[in-house]
């Protein structure tokens, strides 16, 4: 249940704090998954993500599902999770984990599904020519059952 001061997705990470500082260790805290600050650089078009070793990555609101078409108002607003594992951005209702960002993973399953659908529709001269050169050589190959 969410207070007057945090949101409920706030309170809920809150609530596994605990657990979390029980289970951590040294060598856990040495992986670079816990952000402390984010911000939108609006010059280089970026997302920019501080992690509690020093280090800083970023990426490109457009591979991230539900940022691709925001504003720069809207990149703006970057609200860190109590434990830093996650970002928020309110005016968007978008929500990434920074493990799957680190990890190259911009969105949920279906939105990956779908991006890689684009990605793979794409056509280029030089795709052409592979396709053209497959198909004079019969096509794509047929399955075939493996000997018992």
């Amino acid at each position: 249940m969410a207070n007057n001061l945090n949101p409920e997705w706030i309170e809920n990470e809150l609530l596994r704090v605990p657990d979390v500082k029980k289970r951590s260790t040294h060598r856990d805290s040495q992986k670079p998954r816990h952000a402390v600050a984010a911000r939108y650089e609006r010059s280089k078009g970026r997302v920019v993500i501080e992690l509690d070793n020093g280090t800083e990555f970023s990426f490109p609101p457009k591979l991230a599902g539900g940022l691709g078409e925001a504003t720069p108002k809207e990149l703006s607003v970057i609200e860190i999770s109590p434990l830093g594992t996650g970002l928020h951005w309110p005016q968007l209702d978008v929500d990434l984990t920074v493990d799957g960002l680190i990890s190259g993973v911009f969105g949920s399953r279906a939105w990956m599904r779908g991006h890689a659908a684009r990605a793979g529709s794409v056509s280029s001269p030089a795709k052409a020519l592979a396709a053209r050169e497959n198909g004079a050589k019969g096509g794509r190959p047929q399955k075939t059952k493996a000997s018992a």
